[in-house]
């Protein structure tokens, strides 16, 4: 759902803070971007007097300077998109449990109705930024969105667990699309305000999936599993409108031929990883066929492609933007923090449900804590990005993660204090807050336009692959705990689970101390 900024870069491909492109390019938007145009001028034009270009905190600055109308749309764009399948995928979670009795299927059976999804959905990515060149922002958005509600009308009528999955392949197919793509839209038109914007982006975008259970849960107990898909309509058809009205006419620029050879070996390859990584998640077995075979399987595929573009003029993604330091840095910074931070969020709820014996809609209600502390420092962390840089940001919020989730550690006892646990998710969340968004935003305000659709996708790529990982990596940790001790001491099985989750994330200090220390708008 982006490449980072390089101090080893050259310095003069800055993106929209060129002063020596062309107009189109140095508006932050691509030629025949018609609306795109329209809203960057407004923003160029606002930011240029008094003071010099990007002081920080001077009037024209990018930290001061109002966002115009048609950024601010743009923006809503993306958030309806984005939320519509994040609210669903976490709403349709808390549904599998009633979705086995309707249909009369083992849980087993069921689970595919998540897997066959984010299967979909690790396939897809690849291939988005081939389709944006080809294609265009506005088509691909349009096409990823309405393939999204039309898997949802259908996963709504479905009439056996079966045709249920079908349809949920369909959903992640055009999920797959959604966040990238609109990762670029903004990248693209917000310039140098990008920190800005995607922090106002972040917070809805964080609301949502953190909403799902609740409502979720809600719409089962009170109508029916149908209606978790039939809520994804009034958001998917406001997001087609406003884009519509919005986003303009963008005819596509030059693009290179499909890399067939690229996509059958990264798309399969990335579904038989991440597929093998769920498997032995939920088994507690990485050894058995069904996990390690598709596992090494993917391995092997990626291994494959790595070699392929590198060696490829055109690849379906271009791994050489990880050979400049802070790119790579950033991936790995992201890689390293998403599979700890995901992979330790899989505890909380299975020690709140396991340990302290809280229901399904009471664990939701315990975990708000660490969404509500992302949604507080989001704006937070993309306004110090202009005054003190990406990397001081980065390891502050890295500080606080680790932190919140050491003391929640600490805590886990026969009956430790709720609101204790519940103020250390919240230091945790404020953490991620300040490190996932200010990392994505210090590497879209320096790419090159060509280079953010490939950068977009490559850093989805990290996401999905790192919370796999994560989550297949401290389900093992804890199932091993488990297995060697007493029953009565589950929570101390949770607490060695954690130490590891912290030491995962303590490994991301290393790349993110490789970011550019300097303000965004000034480099």
């Amino acid at each position: 759902m982006v490449g980072a900024p390089s101090d080893m870069a050259v310095d003069t491909a800055r993106g929209a803070a060129r002063t020596d492109a062309p107009a189109d390019a140095a508006d932050g938007v691509l030629p025949g971007d018609v609306g795109a145009q329209a809203a960057a001028r407004e923003v160029t034009a606002a930011a240029s007097p008094p003071g010099p270009a990007g002081s920080p905190g001077s009037p024209g600055s990018p930290d001061n300077a109002p966002l115009s109308r048609e950024l601010l749309l743009t923006a809503l764009v993306v958030v309806l998109g984005s939320a519509m399948a994040g609210l669903d995928t976490t709403a349709v979670t808390v549904s599998l449990d009633r979705l086995s009795q309707d249909f009369g299927t083992p849980l087993t059976t069921v689970q595919w109705v998540a897997t066959g999804y984010t299967l979909a959905l690790a396939a897809v990515i690849p291939v988005t930024a081939w389709a944006i060149a080809r294609f265009g922002t506005r088509r691909v958005y349009a096409a990823s969105v309405g393939l999204f509600l039309a898997g949802s009308v259908l996963a709504g009528l479905a009439w056996s667990v079966e045709s249920l999955i079908v349809f949920r392949v369909v959903q992640g197919l055009g999920g797959g699309m959604i966040m990238p793509t609109g990762m670029t839209i903004l990248g693209r038109r917000a310039g140098e305000r990008t920190p800005r914007v995607m922090a106002i982006v972040g917070i809805p975008m964080q609301l949502a999936p953190m909403s799902g259970p609740l409502l979720g849960g809600w719409l089962v107990d009170a109508a029916s599993w149908r209606w978790i898909f039939y809520l994804n309509l009034p958001l998917g058809i406001a997001a087609l409108v406003v884009a519509a009205r919005v986003l303009g006419r963008d005819e596509p620029g030059p693009y290179q031929p499909l890399d067939r050879v690229g996509l059958v070996l990264l798309s399969p390859g990335l579904a038989a990883l991440v597929y093998g990584l769920t498997t032995g998640a939920h088994r507690g077995d990485f050894t058995a066929p069904g996990a390690a075979v598709p596992a090494a399987t993917g391995l092997l595929l990626v291994a494959a492609f790595v070699a392929h573009a590198l060696n490829h003029d055109a690849p379906l993604i271009d791994l050489r933007l990880l050979r400049r330091r802070a790119v790579g840095a950033a991936a790995a910074a992201l890689a390293l923090f998403i599979s700890a931070f995901f992979g330790v969020m899989l505890l909380a709820p299975l020690y709140f449900q396991t340990v302290r014996g809280e229901s399904a809609a009471a664990t939701g209600a315990l975990l708000l804590p660490s969404g509500l502390g992302a949604m507080v420092t989001m704006p937070v962390g993309a306004r110090l990005l202009g005054r003190f840089g990406p990397r001081n940001i980065v390891l502050t919020g890295l500080g606080l993660s680790a932190a919140g989730l050491t003391g929640f550690a600490a805590q886990i006892g026969a009956h430790p204090s709720y609101p204790g646990l519940c103020a250390a998710l919240f230091v945790s969340g404020a953490g991620m807050g300040m490190t996932m968004m200010p990392t994505m935003s210090s590497a879209m305000s320096v790419l090159e336009l060509s280079e953010v659709p490939v950068a977009s996708t490559l850093l989805n790529i990290v996401q999905q692959v790192g919370a796999a990982a994560g989550t297949a990596f401290m389900s093992l940790v804890l199932s091993s705990a488990l297995a060697e001790r007493d029953p009565a001491d589950a929570a101390g099985a949770f607490q060695h689970s954690y130490v590891w989750g912290v030491a995962l994330l303590a490994a991301a200090f290393l790349p993110a101390a490789l970011l550019s220390r300097a303000p965004l708008g000034r480099r």
